[in-house]
């Protein structure tokens, strides 16, 4: 039985993407060998295959960008179905193993900091109670800052104002060059006069 595959033309690719991420493109190629292989194509890999996966998946692992940019459409071409089977599980895997890792590490520390406030020195008992309490699914020690607000009417507001202005108004510079406070009836009979500096 023959398949017809049509290829599509004329596919924009977003801007600012000039390269697509290892996981994108052998997931595409994986999905086009799953169709051949309901065509009858064999995928079985040898141990070829699973050194061509491994490889990759190593070398995605160490540096993901550059990776993604080497192994372009060209390069992918040249790899068996298997071994872009291979790549396409390993690195499924592997993101699945990170996700779970930090979990089991998150548990891992907080088992560790759970036994370690047993301990004989009161210091390293305190610090891993503060530690535990810092967790964020506690949330002990977390710093809060309240904000308090104080409603005021426009006439309690207008009066403070007068009685700044007023302080402000009653201010005098003294010869140091310091604002000391004068009697206002002082003030009213006083002439302006300009100091000399």
């Amino acid at each position: 039985m023959t398949t017809a595959i049509i290829p599509d033309f004329g596919v924009d690719i977003p801007p600012g993407i000039s390269y697509l991420d290892l996981r994108e493109r052998a997931e595409a190629a994986c999905n086009t060998v799953k169709l051949l292989e309901e065509q009858g194509l064999d995928v079985t890999p040898d141990e070829a295959d699973n050194t061509v996966a491994s490889i990759l998946a190593t070398t995605y692992a160490e540096d993901p960008d550059k990776t993604s940019k080497k192994v372009s459409n060209t390069k992918l071409t040249t790899l068996t179905p298997a071994s872009i089977v291979q790549t396409q599980l390993i690195l499924k895997e592997f993101s699945h193993l990170v996700a779970t890792n930090a979990a089991e590490i998150r548990n891992l520390v907080t088992n560790k900091l759970v036994l370690e406030t047993e301990n004989a020195d009161p210091r390293i008992r305190m610090r891993a109670l503060e530690l535990l309490g810092k967790i964020s699914d506690v949330g002990l020690f977390a710093e809060r800052k309240e904000v308090t607000i104080t409603h005021q009417n426009t006439t309690e507001l207008q009066e403070k104002l007068r009685t700044k202005l007023e302080k402000l108004k009653n201010l005098k510079k003294n010869v140091e060059g310091v604002y000391e406070v004068v009697d206002t009836e002082d003030i009213e009979d006083a002439e302006i006069v300009e100091a000399d500096e």
